[in-house]
């Protein structure tokens, strides 16, 4: 319809084309308002999930770091372990073989001044008064021969004593280690085991995470093209 006003010709629109314009606007609006919302909903759940698996691969590589660390101080111990009983090992060996070379000795030595005693007394004693002036110088060779058998007798006793507590000591002590040694070395398996699982778990978790972050891109992409589509656009005078 031509409608003159002041003499300017006006081309009114009818007014369901008006309402359609409306109703498509609100329609616009709404559907604008629905999909941010449910975007900024989407992206704050993936960045707490984010957050989420980033704190727990830094707590299980800290872990993992930590045990990695025991693991290598209990591979130290045991190799020290191992050396001081390598060491101990060798002077035990060492003590026995000269246990064993001087108690033989020690014995014979022991049994030669008894034998000489015996002689002796014999000698004395068969000999009656035909070596009478000598018993007195024999009596004391014999007396000094029964100091030198006291001797060897204490010094024998001293070496037996010494050896069985060596002995003993050095087998409690073996025991001891091998107590330690199996100890740790339960430790290491344990420590070790665990650290691999923990850094497979890692490996998971940062999959996860890359396949959480590549989903928080596409969301933020999606946020990009809505702000751009949905933004209110200024109109033009003429549109006006």
């Amino acid at each position: 319809e031509i409608l003159r006003v002041t003499g300017v010709q006006t081309c009114a629109l009818p007014i369901s084309t008006l309402e359609k314009d409306g109703q498509a606007d609100a329609s616009h609006k709404a559907y604008c308002d629905k999909e941010t919302g449910e975007t900024l909903q989407k992206k704050a759940e993936k960045d707490a999930n984010l957050d989420k698996l980033s704190t727990q691969i830094d707590s299980m590589s800290a872990t993992s770091a930590q045990l990695k660390e025991e693991v290598a101080g209990l591979q130290q111990a045991l190799a020290e372990l191992a050396s001081s009983q390598a060491e101990m090992t060798k002077m035990r060996q060492e003590e026995k073989a000269s246990f064993n070379k001087n108690k033989p000795e020690m014995e014979q030595g022991l049994e030669g001044v008894k034998m000489a005693m015996k002689i002796l007394r014999e000698y004395y004693d068969s000999a009656g008064d035909a070596h009478a002036a000598a018993e007195g110088a024999g009596s004391g060779i014999i007396g000094m021969l029964e100091v030198v058998e006291s001797d060897f007798s204490k010094t024998l006793a001293e070496m037996m004593a010494t050896e069985s507590t060596s002995e003993a000591e050095y087998a409690a002590t073996v025991n001891r280690n091998a107590i330690e040694k199996a100890t740790k070395e339960s430790d290491v398996k344990y420590k070790t085991k665990e650290s691999k699982q923990l850094d497979t778990r890692v490996a998971e978790a940062r999959s996860d995470r890359d396949g959480v972050q590549t989903e928080l891109n596409a969301i933020m992409e999606y946020k990009a093209r809505l702000v751009q589509m949905c933004a209110p656009k200024a109109e033009s005078y003429s549109d006006r």
